[in-house]
């Protein structure tokens, strides 16, 4: 645990050097830009920091004894700065309002119209000032990426690294779109195949953007061999789907003093989730309609909320979600024994195995 401290502490600080060194370049441009850096501040402090954990303990894996850490610092910290954009955006595209319990990105922009009273809707100004400085986020990550992999001594694994990194972009951009045509197109779809196009969506948008492509990023970049690769890619598909699956479960009964958002959440911007398509295999049609109708109503008050949390419940859905988690979970573990992984390794994986999938945050 201390070795994860030291290491989010060193993410943090090569983050906050890295945006003081384009604070220059947008007040140059014009000082009405000031709060670009500013909101970008704001989400890249604090959070649970996973994806560079996962790439700094990739590295570990492939056995790197380079006394550098700065490459694969700046590796982690550009997933770091890539997960704010995908927030952001998500944020966007979800219409959600909050984000760790404050305000999202489009928000913060639309108080700003608020407050300086504007021209035109607070609304559009917000979305489309959120999407740029998502898009500016996505191209400061590149670069951070860049200036750590341009100082890696072994540049045919940086190279690795890049177009791991590469596919990784593609692989969650892809999945955000499965994501969103599934809260749409899933009633022109087979009954039988709706469980799923759910779990594509959660490998596609969630399970190899938030573990296994940052490990293997961090394996690639230290050298690993193809045996290896192999095996954290074995270990992290099936905890990424773990990891989501947790997720989709407190998106729906989570504690919103505790994760941020708030409660039921997903059930307002209509989730196509794996366990909204074991929760209509549990209900009758009556009931199946009911919770149809309902999903996706951005108008869902608390009560109703708990009424379509104790209908997902009485369905059975949670108790197999939670099944689903444990056998990933095994998956995961087994993945790692007699594996050309280091011991010390494999410890901290098996230690972040319980911290991103018993997680009640």
């Amino acid at each position: 645990m201390a070795d994860s401290n030291r290491l989010v502490e060193q993410v943090q600080v090569r983050i906050d050097e890295f945006l003081s060194t384009r604070v220059p370049i947008v007040a140059a441009i014009s000082p009405d830009l000031t709060p670009l850096v500013a909101f970008s501040r704001q989400f890249l402090s604090g959070g649970k920091r996973f994806r560079a954990l996962f790439c700094y303990s990739g590295w570990q894996g492939a056995g790197s004894s380079a006394q550098d850490l700065s490459p694969i610092i700046s590796a982690a910290a550009a997933l770091e700065i890539f997960h704010a954009a995908a927030l952001v955006h998500d944020d966007i595209i979800d219409n959600s309002d909050t984000r760790r319990g404050s305000a999202s990105a489009h928000k913060l922009f639309e108080g700003m119209h608020g407050e300086n009273a504007w021209a035109g809707s607070r609304s559009e100004f917000g979305r489309a000032a959120g999407i740029l400085l998502g898009d500016l986020l996505l191209g400061w990550s590149d670069e951070l990426l860049d200036e750590g992999l341009d100082a890696a001594p072994d540049q045919t694994a940086a190279r690795l690294a890049r177009a791991e990194f590469n596919r990784m972009r593609t692989e969650v951009t892809a999945g955000q779109y499965l994501d969103i045509l599934e809260e749409r197109a899933w009633l022109t779809q087979p009954e039988a195949e709706l469980l799923d196009r759910a779990l594509r969506v959660i490998v596609y948008k969630s399970a190899k953007y938030s573990v296994q492509a940052p490990l293997v990023i961090g394996a690639a970049l230290a050298g690993a061999s193809p045996a290896q690769l192999d095996t954290l890619r074995a270990f992290g598909l099936p905890l990424g789907i773990a990891y989501q699956l947790r997720d989709d479960l407190l998106g729906v009964f989570g504690d919103a003093a505790v994760t941020g958002k708030p409660s039921g959440d997903d059930l307002r911007e209509g989730k196509r989730t794996v366990l909204v398509a074991l929760a209509r295999q549990g209900l009758s049609d009556t009931m199946r309609h009911d919770l149809d109708e309902q999903l996706g109503d951005p108008t869902l008050d608390e009560a109703r909320i708990a009424a379509l949390q104790r209908v997902i419940l009485a369905s059975g859905a949670v108790d197999r979600v939670e099944a689903l988690i444990e056998a990933n979970v095994v998956e995961a573990v087994l993945a790692l024994e007699d594996s050309p992984i280091g011991e010390d390794a494999r410890e901290q994986l098996r230690s972040l195995v319980e911290r991103v999938t018993r997680r009640a945050f």
